[in-house]
């Protein structure tokens, strides 16, 4: 029974091979032919260097860096200070005299006396307290510099992560570092080291800042080469010049948490001044000259739109000193800008539009 409901089985068949016939219209298509590299006859100009002006950038002289003044005894100031306490001295007895006289008038005109005296020295104490506070804010970030160079240094984790903690709250107020700020917050638990940790900080927090430092230089750069281009009066020219860099140095520290008061900006007025005079700032300039007016630039622009320029440029100059003293950590991380930065802005286009108009 079971061997009979079992179908037979026939020869087993061994595999064979095919070929098939692949069709013309199917098959994919062959690579192009390569073109030859050819060779173009006036296609490419290469300038000349010696008639580059912008051959020489390399070559500029590096700026050193700005740093403040140090605090050193001077018998000057003991003079000065000397001469204001007497002054202070004989303006009281003059205020003490004058209400005395009024009070022996009338009464009520010595009352009036005394509340105007009592109201002038109130304003003036809170004048006083608002400028020392604003003088210890720039102390503050001059510190706060000094101690991120020892603490990245020596490998002062502790030390930079209380650096780090300053600097936020210093430039909490800009809008421009919150990313960064969220960004330092959510590391806060992790292990890194001091000298990384501090270049973080310096990329999250201050790269915004950096780059509306250089807006800000770059836009008193520019204003000062055209208003000096175009200004008949060399008097107009040193008032107007005069008031970019007062502009520009406030702007600078409000920018990083200075935020200075009268007394404040006076000090880094100096400070600024101090360093151009240190550094040889009339040297820089006369380099400066050569590089833009020596490369055949001078030919294509006019005396006025040249002397426009560097004043721009020596302007650019002041502007990083300025940048360099308010800055609350220094250079690690990232690269500090120089004159080259600004001179490819403040020339573009000057030759390109010369040429327009001789055409």
């Amino acid at each position: 029974m079971s061997s009979a409901s079992k179908p037979p089985q026939g020869p087993k068949r061994s595999p064979a091979a095919f070929s098939l016939e692949v069709d013309s219209a199917a098959s994919p298509k062959s690579d192009p032919p390569r073109r030859k590299p050819r060779s173009f006859d006036g296609g490419v100009i290469v300038t000349p260097d010696e008639q580059d002006p912008f051959s020489g950038l390399a070559d500029l002289p590096e700026i050193p860096l700005a740093e403040p003044r140090r605090r050193r005894f001077s018998f000057l100031k003991l003079s000065i200070s000397a001469f204001s306490i007497l002054l202070s001295l004989a303006f009281g007895l003059w205020v003490d005299a004058l209400v005395r006289d009024l009070y022996s008038r009338a009464p009520w005109l010595g009352y009036v006396a005394l509340a105007v005296v009592a109201i002038a020295l109130g304003a003036l104490a809170i004048f006083i307290i608002r400028e020392m506070m604003c003088i210890a804010r720039l102390e503050a970030v001059q510190t706060l510099k000094a101690d991120a160079v020892i603490a990245a240094s020596e490998h002062r984790t502790p030390e930079a992560r209380a650096i780090v903690a300053k600097l936020t709250s210093l430039i909490a107020h800009r809008p421009e570092t919150a990313r960064g700020r969220d960004v330092l917050k959510a590391t806060e638990d992790d292990i890194i080291d001091a000298p990384h940790l501090l270049s973080l900080a310096e990329r999250e927090l201050l790269l915004p800042l950096d780059i509306r430092a250089r807006g800000l230089i770059l836009g008193a750069a520019k204003r000062v080469s055209v208003v000096t281009a175009v200004s008949p009066r060399a008097v107009v020219d040193l008032a107007y010049v005069l008031f970019e860099v007062v502009r520009l140095v406030r702007s600078m520290a409000e920018l990083y948490g200075g935020r200075p008061g009268g007394l404040g900006q006076l000090r880094l007025l100096r400070d600024v001044l101090a360093h151009l005079a240190v550094t040889g700032s009339i040297a820089v300039g006369d380099s400066l000259a050569q590089q833009v007016l020596g490369h055949g630039l001078a030919s294509r622009l006019s005396a006025r739109l040249g002397e426009g320029v560097i004043n721009g440029l020596m302007t650019a100059r002041i502007g990083i000193a300025a940048m360099d003293l308010c800055r609350p950590l220094p250079f690690i991380a990232l690269r500090r800008p120089g004159i080259g930065d600004f001179m490819g802005d403040l020339t573009s286009g000057l030759s390109g539009g010369n040429k327009d108009s001789n055409e």
